[in-house]
């Protein structure tokens, strides 16, 4: 058996696989985020351990013989959190958050004093990124600052308190903007921007290789045997994909949640920072990824949802499928921009909008324009990876948006790729990091990576590639216009 925990910001989650690629079971304890202050979004990580503690038992409790079995452990987790910790170990203060934005500041300092950041770390440098919270806490909180003796992961931070070890793994080490990306190290020039020195970071290892060993402690603790191997494991996303078995060069996810997410594993470091994107290690070795983020996605229909005073988004879904070509033509655009956007424009305080209504559009037409404006967004994503160099034919679609057949099919046209989709149980943060424990007990990533079966694969339509080719094109013009009047 091999256990995979999952740190998310909502939720650690723990699932146990065995060694014929069947999910067992499940766990899962909810976490709290903190919001002191605008802008702040925090979580003590003693919570993060109890939760996993919490999560762990409920596994023993259902499934003692099979717990009892368990080889290997991997994590996965939130990415770019901020956990500092003393020299004894002991937590300083709350854990700054991947969506905490009070660095702004500093990442525009940050960029304009090494103006080469970015293809070191291959992004720009951003607010949610690990590097410029210890900026802001050096200048803000410099009595903390001092005491800073090592810097943590969320995930990493539940590493210690299974294995004693300060360790991280290179995918997610690739999102504090600390890490050279192409070289899979620390950074010294890096590092320099915030007045840090590699002595104060974990030791990094790939996500498929050992990550220290489960302590007499914590194996007490857990009910577990002590000596059970932890996997370096990986950050949320690249875990996913390693769940996904999307571990080749030109393999990929599209992510369809509250935000959107588009991850595409590349050969070689491959940035493109221009265009808001993220290039970063893979989990398992010698391989890279890019990413484009949108911040808006499924959510967008989730507001319409409310805004339009649906029942659900499943109604607005099936009103907006069940237009024509000819009705879809006389929806207005929209721009889904609703909490800014990263790729391509890395713009915060851009907003959203409808382009184009008449006293034609209807609860379905405004429904469609939303789902349509989402696709679009997503497309350039693909377009900013595809400028960098990837090359993809095929994308497995997750996230609650994976549910509708019309997206399915629209995204496959707009992205002109092939989407498929899987069971619900096939993809998540937790069964990769089960896999990278599985792989760091010297199994094959050919073995262990498998994808899992295609429960519908949607290719794209010419007709409806022709219909959306001159929308795209408006809808492209209509960002340079908004922009002119911020």
């Amino acid at each position: 058996m091999y256990l995979g925990i999952d740190v998310g910001t909502s939720e650690v989650k723990a699932l146990l696989l065995n060694d014929q690629h069947q999910a067992i079971a499940t766990a899962g304890s909810t976490l709290e985020v903190s919001r002191p202050h605008p802008g702040h979004s925090e979580q003590d990580p003693a919570t993060w351990w109890t939760a996993t503690c919490n999560a762990l038992k409920a596994l023993q409790s259902k499934h003692p013989t099979e717990y009892a079995a368990i080889k290997a452990i991997g994590l996965s987790g939130q990415m770019h959190g901020a956990v500092l910790l003393d020299k004894a170990n002991r937590v300083l203060r709350p854990a700054i958050l991947w969506n905490d934005t009070r660095c702004a500041r500093e990442c525009k300092e940050m960029m304009a004093e090494l103006p080469a950041a970015s293809e070191l770390a291959g992004s720009l440098i951003m607010p949610g990124f690990t590097a410029p919270k210890l900026r802001w806490v050096a200048k803000h909180e410099p009595a903390v600052f001092a005491q800073v003796a090592k810097v943590l992961l969320p995930k990493d931070y539940v590493r210690l308190m299974l294995t004693g070890e300060h360790i991280t793994d290179l995918s997610d080490a690739s999102g504090t903007a600390w890490l050279d990306v192409a070289k899979r190290a620390w950074s010294p020039e890096l590092l320099a921007l915030t007045g840090m020195t590699e002595a104060q970071m974990p030791r990094v290892v790939e996500g498929s290789a050992p990550g220290g060993q489960l302590s007499a402690d914590a194996a007490s603790t857990l009910g577990l045997q002590p000596g059970i191997v932890v996997a370096g494991g990986a950050g949320d996303n690249a875990s996913s994909a390693v769940g996904m078995g999307a571990v080749k060069a030109g393999e990929g996810f599209l992510s369809l949640g509250t935000s959107g997410v588009l991850f595409v594993v590349t050969p070689s470091f491959a940035p493109n920072a221009a265009s808001a994107t993220h290039a970063f290690c893979h989990a398992v070795p010698g391989t890279w990824h890019q990413m484009s983020v949108m911040l808006s996605a499924a959510s967008c229909l989730q507001w319409a949802k409310v805004a339009l005073g649906a029942a659900s988004e499943a109604e607005l879904e099936s009103k907006a499928s069940a237009l024509d070509f000819s009705a879809r033509a006389a929806a207005p655009l929209f721009l889904p921009y609703l909490s800014g956007e990263r790729t391509p424009h890395n713009d915060a305080v851009l907003r959203g909008s409808f382009h184009g209504i008449s006293h034609s559009a209807d609860q379905a037409a405004l429904a469609y324009s939303v789902i349509e404006g989402v696709s679009f967004g997503l497309t350039d994503g693909l377009n900013a990876l595809k400028k960098a160099g990837s090359h993809v034919k095929r994308l497995s679609l997750v996230g609650g948006g994976a549910r509708s057949a019309m997206w399915a099919q629209q995204l496959a046209s707009s992205l002109n790729v092939e989407i498929v989709t899987h069971a619900e149980s096939a993809a998540g943060g937790a069964l990769g990091a089960a896999r990278l424990g599985w792989l760091a007990t010297d199994a094959s990533v050919e073995d262990v990576c498998t994808q899992p079966a295609i429960t519908q694969s949607y290719q794209p339509d010419p007709e409806e590639q022709a219909f959306l080719s001159p929308r795209y094109a408006k809808f492209q013009a209509l960002y340079p216009a908004l922009k002119a009047l911020q």
